[in-house]
C-alpha cells in the first residue's frame, strides 16, 4: 500500500511559502522606495535665484528698510516693491502693525525681517543697502544681512552685520558682481541708493513715519 511522503510535501509547501514571502518583501521595498525617493540634501526647487534677508533684534520697535539695486539700475525698496526681476517679499515696520493671526486672534509678531527675492540672474553688480527709517532710541542698532544663491543648491554668498546709528542712517552692507557662474568683487564700498530713489513718485499726503530720503513722513 502506498503511503504519501508527508515530510517531502511539507518541505515543498515551506519552500513555496518562503519564496512568496521573499517576493512580497521585495515588491513592498520597491513600492516604498518609489513613494519615498532619497532626499537630495541641499537641493531645492524655487522660482527665485537670489534671496536677500535683513534682520534686526526681535521685538525691537525700530523700522529698518532694505534697498537692493540690480546690474541695470533697478532699485527695489518699500515704495517700489517690484523692479525688474526683483521683488520685496516682506516690508517690516518694527512693531508697527506687526501682528499675525493665531487661532483667530491677533498676536504681536516679534520677528523683524525684510526679504527681497530675485527671479533671474543678470551679469553685473548688485548692491544691498540698509536704512534706519525710524530710530526710537540713541543706541546703535545691529542689523544682519544675508545673501543666498538658491539654485541648484543653497549657497550663502554673504553674511555680515552693520550698525545703524539713527533715523536716516544709510549703510552699504554688500556689493558683489556676477560673471556667469562666478561671484566676484565682494565689497562694501559705500554708495547711497536713497539718493537714487529721490525722484521716485511719492504719495501726496503722508500717513506717518519719517522718510530718510526727504525728511518727510510717508509710511
Amino acid at each position: 500500500m502506498y503511503e504519501p511522503d508527508t515530510e517531502q510535501e511539507f518541505d515543498v509547501f515551506t519552500d513555496l511559502l518562503f519564496n512568496a514571502s521573499v517576493a512580497f518583501a521585495f515588491f513592498f521595498f520597491l513600492t516604498f522606495a518609489m513613494v519615498n525617493p532619497e532626499a537630495k540634501t541641499g537641493e531645492i526647487e524655487s522660482d527665485a535665484e537670489l534671496l536677500f534677508t535683513v534682520r534686526w533684534p526681535d521685538s525691537h520697535p525700530d523700522d529698518v528698510d532694505i534697498y537692493v539695486e540690480d546690474p541695470v539700475g533697478n532699485i527695489v525698496w518699500y515704495h517700489q516693491r517690484e523692479a525688474g526681476l526683483m521683488h520685496l517679499d516682506r516690508d517690516d515696520r518694527g512693531l508697527f502693525k506687526d501682528v499675525i493671526l493665531v487661532g483667530g486672534k491677533e498676536v504681536v509678531n516679534p520677528l523683524n525681517e525684510e526679504i527681497v527675492s530675485v527671479r533671474g540672474l543678470l551679469d553685473g553688480e548688485y548692491t544691498v543697502n540698509v536704512v534706519h527709517y525710524i530710530a526710537t532710541t540713541v543706541e546703535p542698532l545691529p542689523v544682519t544681512v544675508k545673501v543666498e544663491k538658491l539654485n541648484p543648491k543653497l549657497k550663502v554668498l554673504y553674511y555680515g552685520e552693520v550698525m545703524l546709528t539713527g533715523t536716516g542712517d544709510e549703510k552699504t552692507a554688500v556689493r558683489f558682481t556676477i560673471e556667469g557662474d562666478e561671484i566676484v568683487d565682494l565689497n562694501d564700498r559705500p554708495i547711497s541708493l536713497v539718493q537714487r530713489t529721490r525722484g521716485a513718485q511719492r504719495p501726496s499726503a503722508p500717513s506717518g513715519g519719517f522718510d530718510a530720503a526727504t525728511g518727510e513722513g510717508l509710511k
